[in-house]
């Protein structure tokens, strides 16, 4: 009884710190943009490329520290954090653009590090076959941090400014997600270091056709669905809703990810493992044909929430896809490369959807065009 209450209790102290970490190192600087070009007369698009670059590194990092997870993961963890921590305070501290950038990219090394690949591949390592239940509980922590850190930032730039609000943000990071990982998370998973031969195993599954196919699969459903639900609110006020109609789209969005994650916990997993992003992948795409053809509020607010949950259940499917097909002695790596491509597309998605509503004339099209690469990716999944 007291080991599961202390499993529990590391369980929530990492969903704290995902919280924490969502809210510092992602969102703080997607609501600070607009007052941070006000205070620099830095360009607002200068500003997202530097967050993009971000990204892009995330996605590239994310291959050696998905190896190193699976080693040291509280040494990887605990450096994401002291660098995120340090990034935060370089970007408060950015005379220029380019400093500021850099401290982004940065930035990106340390999301790899504490954000959801590194805190998957804890809980797969840690609860291997029971890991369903501790991935949802995480997911929907993460969830909560747009929620909660969206308005604080907001209100610590209304009343400090931006740059003492980014010291605050790295404060609060340095004294919750530093110490918790540095005091919950394995310094080496015993099962792992027992299979000298996991490397070479993991070396067979990076050249297969399979897993390279599952690999693409789940970066055209994430493109295609975060193309979309990333741009809600244009395309929502292009159907005739106002912008305040138009944001609460946006949030139903946030609530149907909810939705899909509780329902993939509840749903039996005894199905072949290439089922589960099949139909993602196929129902994501009815999803934004949905979407498209929407036109009354009531269409677009049901539609939104339907979007919102596919995508919620896709973080789930794809957290699981390794371990389900390749077992958890080398999760860490083969997530890793998994991730890259996926989360580089994603960085790109938004921007994407806008230059060809711009091409199109339309972001119902935009929708169209995703519900086709969405469905492509639910069938490259099939048998795989």
């Amino acid at each position: 009884m007291t080991a599961a209450r202390g499993s529990g209790a590391r369980l929530a102290a990492l969903a704290v710190a995902q919280v924490v970490s969502w809210g510092v190192l992602y969102y703080g600087v997607l609501v600070a943009a607009p007052a941070i070009s006000a205070d620099t007369g830095w360009d607002d698009e200068l500003i997202f490329v530097a967050v993009t670059a971000g990204l892009l590194v995330s996605a590239l990092s994310s291959i050696p520290i998905g190896r190193w997870l699976d080693r040291h993961p509280r040494r990887v963890m605990v450096s994401g954090a002291m660098m995120g921590t340090l990034a935060m305070s370089v970007a408060a501290l950015s005379p220029t653009i380019w400093i500021f950038a850099a401290a982004w990219i940065l930035c990106g090394i340390a999301q790899s590090g504490v954000l959801y690949q590194a805190a998957f591949t804890v809980i797969t390592h840690r609860y291997r076959a029971a890991r369903r239940a501790p991935l949802t509980l995480v997911t929907l922590a993460g969830g909560l941090a747009s929620t909660i850190f969206a308005p604080l930032t907001g209100w610590l730039i209304l009343e400090l400014g931006w740059r003492t609000a980014f010291f605050v943000l790295a404060a609060i990071l340095a004294v919750t997600a530093l110490p918790t990982y540095a005091l919950t998370i394995e310094r080496r998973w015993t099962h792992v270091t027992g299979q000298p031969a996991a490397g070479g195993a993991a070396s067979r599954v990076l050249r297969s056709v399979r897993f390279w196919a599952l690999t693409i699969a789940f970066a055209l459903m994430s493109f295609s669905l975060y193309a979309v639900t990333l741009s809600a609110v244009p395309a929502s006020v292009e159907k005739g809703l106002d912008l305040q109609a138009a944001a609460w789209v946006l949030g139903l969005i946030g609530a149907g990810q909810v939705l899909g994650r509780l329902v993939y916990l509840v749903v039996p997993h005894t199905a072949a493992p290439w089922i589960a992003p099949a139909c993602v992948g196929l129902l994501g795409a009815a999803a934004l044909v949905l979407f498209a053809v929407a036109s009354s509020p009531t269409g677009v607010f049901a539609a939104a929430i339907v979007a919102g949950a596919i995508r919620g259940a896709l973080t789930l499917v794809q957290a699981s896809a390794v371990a389900d097909r390749w077992g958890a002695a080398t999760y860490g790596r083969l997530n890793g490369v998994l991730a890259a491509p996926v989360i580089a597309l994603t960085a790109f998605a938004p921007a994407a959807a806008a230059i060809l509503a711009a091409t199109a004339g339309t972001y119902t099209l935009v929708a169209l065009t995703m519900a086709v690469v969405c469905a492509m990716g639910g069938a490259m999944a099939i048998r795989r």
